[in-house]
Parts: C-alpha cells; sequence; structure tokens
C-alpha cells in the first residue's frame, strides 16, 4: 500500500493527479490524503485531510510513502523507518510562497534520506520503480544529546 500526503496546510493536485494517473496504470493500492485541493482523484482512495494519529498509523502501514518535501512528513516517514519519495511544491507554479521545498529535498536527497523527483514525469519513473526503493533507516523522534548539548552550550555563552 502507498500512503500519499500533500499535508494539510495546502493544495498539491500536480502530486495528486500524477499519482492518481500512475494508480490508473499501475493497478496499486494507493489512500491519499489530498488536502485543500481542487483535483479529484478517480484511482485511488482519497480524502482532504485525516487526522493526525490516523496519519502515522497509515504512514506506519505503507510500504512507501509518496509527499511534498514538507518537513514534518519527511521527518515523520524517517521516524517510522519508511521510504519516501518526494516531489517538491514550486513557487513559480503557485504551489508556495518559495523555493524551500525544493532545497529541503535536495539536501535530504544528497544525504541519502528521501528519493526525489523533479517532476511528474520522474515521479511517475520512480513510483515505477518503488520496489527497489529502500528506508534510509529510522531516526529518533527527539533531537541527539550531542544537538541538546550544543544549543545549551550556545545559550549559555
Amino acid at each position: 500500500m502507498i500512503f500519499v500526503t500533500v499535508g494539510t496546510q495546502l493544495a498539491f493536485d500536480r502530486l495528486i493527479a500524477a499519482v492518481d494517473g500512475w494508480a490508473a496504470r499501475s493497478g496499486a493500492e494507493v489512500f491519499a490524503q489530498t488536502g485543500p485541493g481542487a483535483y479529484v482523484p478517480q484511482h485511488v482512495e482519497h480524502r482532504a485531510f485525516v487526522a493526525p494519529a490516523e496519519c502515522r498509523e497509515r504512514m506506519l502501514a505503507a510500504d512507501a510513502i509518496v509527499a511534498h518535501a514538507g518537513m514534518g512528513t519527511i521527518l515523520g516517514a524517517l521516524e517510522l523507518g519508511r521510504p519516501l519519495l518526494v516531489l517538491p511544491r514550486l513557487a513559480v507554479l503557485g504551489e508556495h510562497r518559495n523555493d524551500h521545498q525544493v532545497a529541503t529535498a535536495r539536501r535530504f536527497g544528497e544525504l541519502g534520506r528521501v528519493t526525489v523527483a523533479a517532476d511528474e514525469r520522474e515521479l511517475v519513473v520512480r513510483l515505477d520503480e518503488l520496489d527497489a526503493l529502500g528506508a534510509a533507516g529510522r531516526i529518533g523522534p527527539y533531537a541527539s544529546e550531542r544537538l541538546l548539548a550544543a544549543l545549551s552550550s550556545f545559550i549559555d555563552a
């Protein structure tokens, strides 16, 4: 099962439409949290919003997660040890205020923590390769002791 999430704040019809088209062709089982978008998927089970607890349950049950490049989604997938494919929102398309998701996706991709698709075509190619998409390993739910100590030292100074 693939869980798709666009977060709760903004529509991301480009992502939902691309996954919906892929699901029609592949027959994969997909559930999408679509947010406040206008596009209505025809080939995937979907709801505009799911409660945080349900979102976490769906992430945990998923074989892979497909999402925008939001920090909450990325950290949640890494904490649960789930493979994550991201398509960053683009400011030029009116999907966000700026391109911070492009920078976030690039950095997490460089670290080998997520798989990044630059556009819808690449997203579909990566979806076809989902079996090869591995989890990047789990992270803890809290900051490391080393980071906390460094922050504490900085604040005390």
